[in-house]
C-alpha cells in the first residue's frame, strides 16, 4: 500500500510512523512529506531510507492513503487534492471535524460510519478522544446527561517548541517563550486560543466534537482546558451526571470490558492512572471511580493517556486499518 504521510518530520508525524511498524500495516512505498525546507532529508522505515518530498510530488503521486499532521491551513488546502486524485485522507488537524459532511472517528466508537464515499476523513481532539472512550460505553448503559472535564494536558499536545520551552526552564536557560507565562512548576489555563464565549477553542472542540461522535446532542459538556508540566500524556478528572442509576461495580464492569481501556482503580494500593505510567502506550487509562455523592446518579472518574499515540498517531493508523478492513483500499 502506498502512504503518504503530510508532516512526517513533525512530532506526531514521527509517532505515526512508529505506530505503522508497531501494528505491521501494509506499507509497500512510503511519500514522506515535509516543508520545503526539510525537503531532501531521510527517513528510515521498513528497513529503508526514504527522502522526503514536497507536497506537490505527493499529490501527483496519488498514494491509496494520506496521513496528514501539518495543522488546519495545509488540510484545508491540500486534502481536497489528495482526494480528487482518489486519495484517502486521514486528517490530524482541526480543520474538517465540524464540517457535516466529513466523519468524526473513533473507531472503537463510530468505525462502522464509514462509508465508501468517505475521502476525508478527520481525527477528533487528543483530549476527546480520550474522553470518549470512557464515557461511549457508559452513556450507552445509562445515558450521559451533564459532563464536566477538567483537562490536565502535557506540553507535547503543543509541539517540539514546547518541550524545548519547559526544558530550557529547567536548566535555567533563556528560552523562546511558546506560552505567555513560563510552564516548569505552573499550570497555565489556557489551551489553545481564547473565543468570544470566554472558552477556549480547545473546550469547545471537547463540547462539540464528544457529541458528534457519540452521536447524542442530549449530551452537555463543559469544559475547562489547563496545561500542566509532564510530557507524558493528557490527564481529564470528569464528572457525568447520567439519566439511569448505576451501580459502581457495574461502571467498573464496563470500563473493563471495554476494548482500548486498561482500568486502573484500586486506591488502597495506590493504583491509578498518572501520565508517568501511560507514556508510550495506545491504551486508554481509568481509574478513581466513585460516586459523586452530591448529585443524583452522578459519577468522578480520572482519565490519563498518551496525546500523542491513542490521542494522534494511533487512532490515525486504526482508521487507516478500518479502512483496509473494509475493502475501501487495498495492497
Amino acid at each position: 500500500m502506498r502512504i503518504a504521510i503530510v508532516g512526517a518530520t513533525g512530532m506526531v508525524g514521527q509517532i505515526i510512523l512508529k505506530v505503522l511498524a508497531e501494528r505491521n500495516f501494509p506499507v509497500t512505498e512510503l511519500i514522506p512529506v515535509a516543508s520545503e525546507k526539510s525537503v531532501g532529508n531521510q527517513i528510515q522505515f521498513g528497513g529503508r531510507t526514504w527522502v522526503t518530498q514536497n507536497i506537490d510530488y505527493a499529490v501527483a503521486a496519488a498514494p491509496d492513503i494520506a496521513l496528514f499532521s501539518a495543522g488546519g491551513n495545509i488540510s484545508l488546502k491540500w486534502a481536497p487534492k489528495f482526494a480528487a486524485v482518489g486519495t484517502r485522507v486521514i486528517d490530524n488537524s482541526s480543520a474538517w471535524r465540524m464540517d457535516i459532511n466529513k466523519k468524526l472517528i473513533v473507531p472503537e466508537i463510530n468505525a462502522d460510519t464509514l462509508e465508501l464515499t468517505d475521502m476525508i476523513i478527520a481525527n477528533p481532539n487528543c483530549s476527546t478522544i480520550q474522553l470518549v472512550m470512557a464515557l461511549y460505553p457508559l452513556h450507552k448503559a445509562f445515558i450521559a446527561k451533564r459532563v464536566i472535564v477538567s483537562t490536565y494536558q502535557s506540553v507535547t499536545g503543543t509541539g517540539k517548541a514546547a518541550i524545548d520551552q519547559i526544558e530550557g526552564e529547567r536548566l535555567g536557560s533563556n528560552v523562546q517563550m511558546v506560552y505567555p507565562y513560563r510552564i516548569d512548576r505552573n499550570c497555565i489555563p489556557h489551551c489553545d486560543v481564547f473565543l468570544d464565549n470566554d472558552y477556549t477553542k480547545e473546550e469547545m472542540k471537547m463540547t462539540q466534537e464528544t457529541v458528534k461522535i457519540i452521536g447524542d446532542d442530549g449530551i452537555k459538556l463543559v469544559a475547562t482546558a489547563v496545561r500542566v508540566p509532564v510530557h507524558g500524556g493528557h490527564s481529564e478528572s470528569v464528572n457525568i451526571q447520567f439519566e439511569k442509576p448505576f451501580e459502581i461495580e457495574e461502571i467498573r464492569q464496563i470500563l473493563s470490558e471495554t476494548n482500548g481501556i486498561i482500568l486502573q482503580d484500586q486506591p488502597e494500593f495506590n493504583n491509578y492512572p498518572m501520565p508517568l505510567m501511560a507514556e508510550g502506550k495506545d491504551d486508554v487509562f481509568v481509574g478513581r471511580i466513585r460516586r459523586d455523592f452530591t448529585i443524583k446518579n452522578a459519577l468522578n472518574i480520572w482519565i490519563v493517556s498518551d496525546n500523542l499515540r491513542k490521542g494522534a498517531a494511533t487512532n490515525t493508523v486504526q482508521i487507516a486499518e478500518v479502512l483496509l478492513a473494509k475493502g475501501f483500499v487495498s495492497f
